[in-house]
């Protein structure tokens, strides 16, 4: 029997977002309309992520999150808080397999640099509170690597994308540094831009530089924004292809990252989507280091409620393990429930239902 992960990423884990009550919905057009104020919708949504970290730590997990339910997407919401940084409505949602997202992004608009005042730390300390010592607060910002999609950058304010590249690590170490000096000590960076760098046509890309100068320096990103974290904050990044409503935006396996990025990235865990044919093989994983970062194995789909069979993921488990060591991996579904306010096409029931059922089939592989 292999010993029970006492650090996070643990043996059932989950990638943050869950599905908005509808009380959260209807709180927000209220707010819109001027009904209700911010104190208020903000009362709301801190009863409701009350009622979810109970309700996860009812199921079984060991990490917990505040589900992003301060959050209309679980990028820009972070983003635009960074002194350099604003949100603003473009001309096109992203476009993802049969449907076109809602209209939002972030541009650059100043030197970029991390706010001291901003919210999600607030919100990350009330979070702490609510979860106290009955699970581990887990936060999801991110990627810095997010930072790099098509349009972002700012050609006038930084013309050498080496300048960029230097204040986009800086602003990162400074924000893991607020948030561990805010008492988190599990932080998740989702990232869809390395995920798109496998892509036969990478996605959301207007660089000028091949995939490989791309690959090098998404590594560098990271690895110098981890560079001085503190050793008991666990860092993992999860290799998202795109979520939105059940939809996806691209496809491909891990292959073209793997020889640089899970060789080198020095993260505490990879989560990793392998909930279809769309993700590709196993083969990658042959690149992560032995008694190196957990792997995550995203081996149940966060896109529709029904369940996985659950010998044909216990044998999925098994195929992993010809690359990597069982007390090396995890499992999880493979993205969140609602990366954006939106949320995936299933209910919470089956959301609550799924977790319950990873962690169970955690316990019979793992004990």
């Amino acid at each position: 029997m292999t010993k029970t992960l006492v650090k996070a990423p643990f043996r059932a884990d989950h990638v943050g977002s869950l599905l908005r009550p509808e009380r959260i919905h209807q709180a927000r057009k209220q707010f819109q309309a001027g009904d209700i104020t911010a104190e208020e919708l903000h009362k709301i949504e801190t009863e409701e992520i009350t009622n979810i970290v109970d309700k996860q730590i009812e199921v079984g997990l060991q990490a917990v999150t505040d589900g992003e339910f301060r959050r209309r997407f679980w990028h820009t919401d972070f983003l635009e808080h960074l002194n350099g940084v604003e949100g603003y409505v473009p001309e096109h949602g992203f476009k993802f397999k049969g449907e076109e997202t809602e209209r939002y992004d972030i541009r650059v608009n100043g030197k970029i640099s991390f706010n001291p005042e901003h919210p999600h730390i607030k919100d990350f300390i009330e979070f702490k509170e609510i979860v106290g010592d009955r699970a581990v607060a887990k936060q999801t910002i991110p990627s810095p690597n997010q930072l790099f999609n098509a349009g972002i950058r700012n050609l006038e304010i930084y013309p050498d994308i080496e300048e960029y590249t230097a204040d986009v690590i800086q602003t990162y170490r400074e924000a893991l540094k607020a948030f561990y000096n805010a008492g988190c000590r599990y932080i998740q960076l989702d990232d869809v831009y390395i995920a798109g760098l496998n892509a036969p046509e990478i996605p959301f890309n207007d660089s000028g530089y091949s995939r490989e100068e791309l690959i090098d320096l998404a590594l560098r990103v990271i690895n110098g924004v981890l560079e001085d974290k503190p050793e008991d904050l666990i860092v993992t990044t999860h290799l998202c292809r795109g979520n939105y409503r059940s939809k996806w935006a691209f496809e491909g396996s891990y292959a073209k990252i793997a020889p640089t990025l899970f060789a080198k990235e020095k993260v505490n865990g990879f989560f990793l989507e392998y909930d279809d044919d769309r993700s590709g093989d196993f083969n990658p994983l042959e690149h992560i280091p032995n008694e190196g970062p957990q792997v995550v194995l995203g081996l149940f789909t966060s896109k529709h409620g029904e369940l996985e069979d659950k010998e044909n993921i216990k044998a999925r488990v098994k195929e992993a393990t010809r690359y990597v060591p069982l007390e090396q991996l995890c499992i999880s579904p493979q993205c969140g429930f609602a990366s954006t306010h939106h949320g995936n096409i299933l209910t919470e029931e089956q959301q609550w239902a799924k977790l319950k059922y990873i962690v169970d089939i955690s316990k019979e592989i793992w004990g």
